[in-house]
């Protein structure tokens, strides 16, 4: 490459990723200062949920069309069998979606003529299933090529479909628009999130697209550990990458798994624990048989389902709402009223009873834990008392019952009397708060810059957490290696390149859509819901209130009309039940599931994939081999695959946390572990061997220390007081200090070290 060419490929680099850094850190930063309102618009809040992703759609695309423009052709790529082939690929496709589309009309008139839900449901969840497991099938492979990288002969355009259905796991489809609704711009004090998961997310491709994916591509690797084995040479690279690769896509896959059940059973009605076997056959079919081939066009069909279900719901309640379909540009009008909704029920009398009940039950839980052993023993003197006198009185037999249940409920001990009232004062007092602990839904941050030195302190807090969020989930994003193996799926360096773009463009149309459903949905709730009487409410309450994690409704007031502040809706919740809220066909419900479950199994197929390769490909096996070894090598990757996603099953259905913390939490982890060691090893001749394995090993161990100091569990257990938080920043954002460490630790150990010879030569 001339002086001149680096010249221009580094300006290209540094314009772009400075337009990157003002679109999302820049404008994050000012956000408070941007509340001036533009047709609608608190001008903060649209660059936060729209603007800034455009600019990165546009930062890919420039970044492709001009690095394709000047890269020459690839040697040995036949271009004109290529089209042939891609045209193939383009009528199969449309075929597809139009029998799709038919498929989705023809229950929804059977449903119009009597047929049943449950056959509804069983009909769509069925074939959805079957063709997932046709083309697993008809993908098998025990090829090593088609396995681990699909032939290499994936178009740019496909790859970006399957990407994205890889992308939008069930924390995107189920539980971003619920967050969105719940932590409104940035989340609460202790809490960040809101826009920073739409922006993190999304701004992330920009690093993959500028740093990562078309140096990777050209390598012709199979998995990420291939390549610190290549960079850097040696064994131990490879391994710290491959138990990295499967630590972090561990942690993601048992949050989909997780997603997997709860659609499963709520579309079937089966339990939960047989909903998550019922659909981890769906991903065994496709990852075991046919690996990346089959995966890859599974996900492409499970794409067109995922972006249907959310449009077409979110499209619907938009017009209802608004008479405009086009619910990303229409919705700005009922973000100005939800926000003078929110200073109504500040303000309003009957809110504030319903706060100071909740504060009144708080303290009687604090007074318990004052003496668990006195209080936990009077508890049951009352209830056994009022039974007493219920049987003196001959009461109906309804209250006794009643009451025998409350008694059977009381804690058997006082350790689990602790616990249980413990969370439940800590319950109490969330819910003691305006809106019901819930922020107004476009105030950048909480707290007040120009206030108090308590509320200068929370406002500060509050920005550096969005920040951090953002950043690791941005970072994370550049190092997934599920994520990275996809674009070693294309036939060319430039389509790894166009890839990119097509992904972010594919994944733009649900996350646009996101932010514009968790306020379509809050104002139908604000407007429609609150201030009914409870015997009125539409029947999906009484419906999702089955389940108390997704939905809860309580008179707590007493006085029989339903307060904003006596509704708790789980963040699950709100896709789920969008096409009921908005009186859409039942058809449409199970849309939506299957779209759910699409999303859930996209993902979990290329997680096991990845984690089965990590383990048989990067651990087991290493260096050349011969094709009766690598046959061998893909049948342990599937005994592999099949290992750990029992083991993940397993572990999905003991419920360890919410889906969006655990994808939260394995992108720092993959941030920290890859990207700092990867990056400067594509850049920097200078990175050593021995500064790669400290580097991964430091970014791993500090992200792993601070997220685990900082769960309640292991610091009651170690007696240790307070939160441990360093400068505020909360666990799930742990991979600030551990990118930071992996980075530092990489640059000083390579300069205190000698470079090893690996026949490396510099890809950038």
């Amino acid at each position: 490459m001339t002086q001149s060419a680096t010249k221009r490929r580094w300006s290209l680099h540094a314009g772009l990723l400075a337009l990157w850094f003002a679109a999302s850190f820049g404008l994050v930063f000012f956000a408070n200062d941007l509340q001036m309102v533009v047709a609608n618009w608190p001008v903060g809040f649209w660059f936060a949920a729209q603007g800034s992703v455009l600019v990165f759609i546009v930062i890919v695309a420039i970044f492709a069309w001009v690095a394709n423009g000047r890269e020459p052709p690839q040697a040995g790529f036949d271009s004109v069998t290529y089209a042939v082939y891609a045209r193939t690929l383009h009528r199969r496709f449309a075929w597809y979606v139009v029998c799709l589309l038919f498929f989705l009309l023809a229950l929804a008139f059977a449903e119009r003529m009597g047929m049943s839900k449950v056959w509804v449901a069983g009909t769509f969840l069925s074939a959805t299933l079957v063709l997932y497991a046709v083309i697993g099938v008809y993908g098998r492979t025990a090829e090593a090529s088609e396995y681990y990288v699909a032939g290499r002969r994936v178009p740019a355009v496909y790859n970006g479909m399957a990407t994205a259905a890889d992308w939008m796991s069930a924390a995107s489809f189920i539980s971003l628009a619920g967050g969105l609704y719940l932590q409104g711009f940035s989340g609460v004090t202790g809490e960040a999130g809101g826009l920073a998961y739409v922006l993190g997310w999304t701004g992330g491709f920009c690093l993959v697209a500028l740093f990562v994916a078309p140096y990777l591509r050209r390598m012709n690797l199979y998995t990420v550990p291939d390549y610190f084995a290549v960079r850097f040479g040696g064994r131990w690279p490879r391994i710290i990458a491959a138990l990295a690769a499967v630590l972090c896509s561990f942690t993601y896959v048992v949050a989909q798994i997780y997603g997997v059940g709860l659609i499963t059973s709520r579309l079937t009605g089966v339990h939960f624990e047989i909903g998550i076997l019922l659909g981890l056959g769906g991903v065994l079919v496709c990852s075991f048989l046919g690996g990346m081939r089959a995966v890859t066009w599974t996900q492409v069909t499970q794409y067109v389902v995922i972006i249907l279900a959310f449009l077409i719901p979110v499209s619907w309640l938009s017009y209802k709402q608004m008479g405009n379909p086009l619910a990303p540009l229409a919705y700005g009008q009922q973000l100005q009223k939800i926000a003078a909704m929110e200073l109504e029920l500040r303000d309003s009398p009957v809110e504030k009873q319903v706060i100071a009940e909740y504060a009144k039950r708080a303290r009687a839980y604090e007074s318990k834990l004052k003496d668990v052993d006195g209080a936990l023993q009077a508890e049951r003197q009352e209830l056994r008392r009022k039974l007493r006198a219920l049987g003196d009185l001959r009461a109906d037999d309804e209250r006794a019952v009643a009451l025998r249940r409350d008694l059977v409920a009381v804690p058997k001990d006082a350790n689990a009397a602790r616990e249980l009232w413990t969370r439940a004062m800590a319950e109490n007092w969330a819910r003691a708060k305006p809106l019901g602990g819930m922020p107004m839904h476009s105030n950048p941050f909480s707290g007040d810059p120009v206030g108090s030195a308590d509320q200068k302190q929370e406002f500060e807090t509050s920005r550096m957490n969005f920040l951090a969020l953002m950043f690791c989930l941005m970072v994370g994003t550049a190092g997934l290696p599920h994520l990275l193996t996809r674009f070693y799926t294309t036939p060319t360096v430039a389509e790894a390149r166009s890839s990119v773009a097509w992904s972010l463009f594919f994944i733009a149309l649900l996350y646009l859509s996101a932010p514009a459903l968790a306020v379509l949905v809050k104002y139908e709730v604000m407007a429609h819901l609150v201030g009914q009487p409870f015997d009125s409410l539409p029947a999906w309450v009484g419906q999702w209130a089955r389940d108390p994690s997704l939905l809860v409704v309580s008179d707590v007031n007493g006085d029989h009309i339903l307060q904003f502040a006596e509704l708790k809706i789980g963040a699950d919740l709100v896709m789920l039940a969008t096409p009921e809220i908005g009186g859409l066909p039942y058809v449409v419900s199970v849309l939506v599931a299957a779209g759910g479950l699409a999303a859930a199994l996209s993902t979990a197929d290329g997680l096991l994939l990845t984690i089965g390769n990590a383990l048989a490909h990067d651990v087991y096996f290493e260096g050349e081999s011969d094709k009766a070894q690598a046959m061998r090598r893909v049948m342990w990757s599937k005994f592999a695959l099949l290992v750990v996603a029992l083991i993940a099953a397993y572990a999905a259905a003991q419920r360890p946390a919410g889906i969006l913390y655990l994808v939260s939490a394995s992108f720092s982890l993959a941030g920290a572990a890859f990207v700092p060691a990867m990056v400067l090893g594509i850049f920097w001749q200078g990175a050593t061997r021995a500064g790669a394995v400290s580097g991964m090993l430091a970014g791993l161990s500090v992200t792993i220390y601070y997220m685990a100091i900082n769960f309640p569990a292991v610091r009651s257990a170690l007696g240790l007081a307070g939160d441990g938080l360093w400068w505020g920043i909360q666990p799930v954002s742990a991979g600030v200090f551990g990118v930071t460490a992996g980075l530092v630790t990489t640059v000083l150990v390579s300069l205190g070290s000698r470079p090893q010879p690996t026949g490396f030569t510099e890809v950038a």
